[in-house]
């Protein structure tokens, strides 16, 4: 880790927080996340935020292809002499949330099962996910370094105090676990938290089918938009409906009136979706 360190300093860099850049010296943190995300020789990563390329030489060892997508430009001498010795990376400088992911894997990969590995920036984490799962993409799954308060709520089961509005979104997509914990000593600057492996691993299909994905969506951002409140109320104020339309709702799919958002699995959100009655 020194060595990188001494790379940075070579070029003049310092990570920017603006972008929520760490440096990773704990050794012992990328070999692990390589070998768990599961990629072999016969794979493709694609890795988001390489920053200095720590892990991204890691992911050159067990995997035929890696892939990374950095913002920052600044970066790109450091990456060039970092991944120097490993022919099977290839750097592109772009927005993850802007780049065309579909065209990527059709160029970059040519038909490889394409696993998802990263450490993630806090700053940007669940639109990061969002756009990888929305993505609709073939990926294998999405192994990431996360903030351990982010990673407690996109691993939370259905129906328990933890979960969330992105916990359903996630759940939807994918199956969520934690792997391993990350102390914030692991990094420099060290941040102000712990971070969390998680994996995401993608579903074949959705384990609900809701009349409309959109309006599915809408409706359990409205209930988690005042979590504290039952859900005749939350979904009366986050959606702009008269509460006897909420009530009569709830009442068809089944719903306590007294519920609260995070007492709901997905299939409760769904059966709510199909007896609203009208556009949501």
């Amino acid at each position: 880790m020194n060595q990188d360190l001494a790379l940075l300093q070579k070029h003049g860099l310092r990570f920017s927080e603006k972008l929520g850049q760490n440096f990773l010296i704990d050794p012992a943190v990328c070999p692990r996340m390589a070998a768990l995300c599961g990629a072999t020789k016969t794979c493709g990563v694609l890795e988001v935020g390489p920053g200095a390329g720590v892990l991204t030489r890691e992911l050159a060892h067990v995997a035929g292809k890696v892939v990374a997508i950095e913002l920052d430009t600044r970066l790109r001498p450091v990456l060039r002499e970092a991944l120097a010795a490993h022919k099977n990376t290839e750097v592109l400088f772009g927005d993850v949330l802007q780049i065309d992911l579909a065209a990527l894997l059709q160029t970059h990969f040519a038909g490889m099962p394409v696993h998802v590995c990263a450490n993630l920036p806090y700053y940007i984490t669940s639109p990061v996910l969002m756009r990888l799962l929305e993505s609709r993409l073939p990926f294998v799954n999405i192994t990431v370094m996360v903030q351990k308060e982010a990673a407690a709520r996109l691993c939370a089961p259905m129906g328990t105090r933890a979960c969330g509005a992105v916990t359903a979104a996630v759940a939807y997509y994918a199956a969520a676990q934690p792997l391993f914990q990350v102390s914030r000593d692991a990094f420099l600057p060290s941040p102000n938290v712990d971070s969390t492996v998680i994996q995401l691993t993608l579903r074949p299909a959705p384990p609900v089918a809701p009349p409309s994905e959109a309006s599915f969506f809408r409706l359990i951002r409205a209930a988690f938009g005042q979590r504290r409140k039952t859900l005749p109320n939350a979904l009366a104020a986050g959606l702009s409906a008269e509460k006897s339309q909420v009530v009569a709702a709830l009442n068809c799919a089944g719903i306590p009136l007294a519920a609260r958002a995070e007492t709901l699995t997905l299939e409760d959100f769904a059966r709510i979706a199909a007896c609203w009655p009208g556009p949501l």
